[in-house]
């Protein structure tokens, strides 16, 4: 998470780093207490991993990216969840 660029909004702050490896990108979410309940920070660590799962195919091979959500991820659906990693995934590529 040092290295490499940083986006964030509203809802998260996704950290990415181009890799110099080969292989699939990676994906990782931290989905802390303060976000809410077991329940609901598991629904937003699944919204966050469908919209990974459609960015997939559009990064970089060797990329690592990092999505920290806050607590705002709460409250929001899954179409403002996807605008907002897609907007920061286009732009840290």
């Amino acid at each position: 998470m040092r290295r490499g660029s940083r986006c964030a909004g509203a809802h998260t702050v996704t950290h990415v780093l181009a890799g110099t490896e080969g292989g699939a990108a990676r994906f990782g979410f931290i989905v802390s207490k303060q976000v809410g309940t077991a329940v609901v920070r598991n629904t937003v660590r699944r919204r966050l991993k469908a919209v990974c799962a459609e960015e997939l195919s559009t990064m970089a091979p060797g990329t690592d990216v990092v999505i920290r959500a806050l607590p705002a991820a709460a409250s929001a659906d899954y179409a403002q969840l996807r605008t907002e990693v897609r907007r920061c995934l286009g732009r840290a590529a």
